[in-house]
């Protein structure tokens, strides 16, 4: 008796949930297409080295990742990157200034989740055309001779544009994940893990000592193959406090976030942000914070090696309204302290960077 062929129907349990599936440009295409100059490299490399001997107490600056919550519009952060060059040359004897550029926003819910993911802010979700804009703003933000540090989220993304930073972010909500931590521990770039959403310090302690580990994991080589990875671990991770259910930004909580660290054999610093928790969303207090900041690193602790601050060109932030024209400046998630406010923030920070070599 003759057997009937037939092909198997795998649609009644396969992508019963996904409503398209398109082309993703590969990392090598979009790295040909956008290639990094010999200077911009020159950079990147110099500025990590330079903030890994911040971690490793070989310079006595403080590390200062400043910028806007996230990124929307090329030219305003170019704009913004402009002013800020000015003085990151002018405080370079006290302050290693990393421009924050952050493409990524981690949503609570739902939202814009940033400008890779939708650059155009219109729920279009261009993608491709998020990577290739956010690859170019990192290369003329480098051109300018500013490092850049960013956020890493999606697992993928660092593949598109890793080696263009200097400095890099695991959020609070994702410290705890096993595989950024995984992927921290195969970055060419110093990594600081933020402690958790409730203000616990033991998930990003736990985070350093998983990432400085070797690990073996999937993903997705430059030409888009999928591949095994093995890394080597990484040294040059740190503690970002945040703040959580209270703030944790006064020499009490540093004590505390230092006394686990050292628990744990880890190397005793933190670096605060000022902004999130700490300022209880209220984005004005960040010059209270940071002038708290100063004030415990004048008096001698050289266990702050770095301050984070929302900065842009405008105070405040605006909704993303279709129909509605954005506001110049004016970030379109967290509300940002204005440039105007940051400049004073900045030399006050460095003044306490000077008073500190004289205590020590």
């Amino acid at each position: 008796m003759k057997t009937e062929l037939t092909t198997l129907d795998t649609t009644r349990i396969d992508d019963v949930r996904i409503g398209a599936v398109r082309p993703l440009i590969t990392p090598a295409l979009l790295e040909e297409k956008l290639p990094v100059p010999e200077a911009a490299q020159a950079l990147v490399e110099s500025s990590r080295a330079a903030i890994s001997r911040v971690l490793h107490g070989r310079d006595d600056r403080l590390i200062v990742v400043v910028g806007p919550c996230s990124i929307h519009d090329h030219d305003q952060a170019m704009e913004y990157a402009r002013q800020l060059k000015v003085q990151a040359d002018a405080l370079s004897n006290d302050l290693l200034v990393v421009m924050r550029v952050y493409f990524e926003k981690p949503r609570t819910t739902v939202g814009w989740k940033g400008y890779i993911n939708d650059p155009h802010l219109d729920g279009s979700f261009a993608i491709n055309e998020g990577l290739e804009m956010a690859r170019r703003l990192l290369l003329d933000v480098l051109a300018l001779g500013l490092p850049v540090g960013t956020e890493f989220l999606d697992l993928l993304s660092p593949q598109f544009i890793s080696e263009l930073v200097s400095w890099g972010a695991i959020g609070a909500r994702t410290t705890e994940s096993q595989s950024h931590r995984q992927l921290a521990s195969g970055l060419s770039c110093p990594v600081g893990f933020k402690n958790g959403t409730d203000g616990g310090i033991k998930v990003a302690t736990d985070a350093i000592q998983a990432a400085q580990a070797a690990h073996a994991f999937m993903g997705m080589t430059k030409m888009g193959q999928a591949a095994i990875f093995e890394t080597r671990g990484n040294d040059d991770c740190h503690v970002i406090l945040r703040g959580g259910k209270q703030t944790n930004y006064s020499k009490a909580d540093v004590d505390a976030a230092c006394a686990l660290l050292k628990a744990a054999g880890l190397r005793e610093q933190v670096m605060i942000d000022v902004s999130h928790a700490n300022s209880s969303k209220q984005h004005a207090r960040q010059i209270a914070v940071a002038a708290d900041v100063a004030q415990q690193i004048a008096a001698g602790d050289a266990r702050i090696t770095g301050i984070m601050i929302e900065s842009h060109l405008e105070e405040g932030r605006q909704d993303i309204t279709p129909g509605v024209p954005l506001k110049h400046g004016l970030s379109v998630t967290d509300a940002c302290i204005s440039m105007a406010q940051t400049v004073p923030v900045l030399q006050n920070l460095a003044a306490a960077v000077c008073a500190r070599r004289k205590v020590g």
